[in-house]
């Protein structure tokens, strides 16, 4: 299984759905809430490229995205083959 990360704060409806389809994947990820760990929205914003909304996802450590790059790639048929 590829390792997946994703950046979170515990209020964001985005964030509850891109670990949604996580789950529904079957696919294990570890979060880190930046809500309840202030220091580390600044990895997660230089991680990703300057990105400061989440969701941040990254997948075998490549910059996926937020929720809707990650449904997108579901819907495109591509998730599989980057969780497997």
């Amino acid at each position: 299984m590829a390792k997946v990360e994703i950046y979170t704060s515990q209020l964001c409806g985005f964030c509850h759905a891109a670990k949604r389809l996580l789950k529904a994947k079957g696919a294990a990820f570890e979060e880190t809430d930046v809500g309840r760990n202030p220091g580390e929205k600044a990895k997660m914003i230089a991680r990703a490229n300057g990105g400061r909304t989440v969701p941040q996802i990254f997948i075998d450590g490549k910059h996926v995205g937020g929720c809707d790059d990650l449904y997108a790639l579901e819907s495109n048929g591509k998730l599989d083959a980057m969780l497997a």
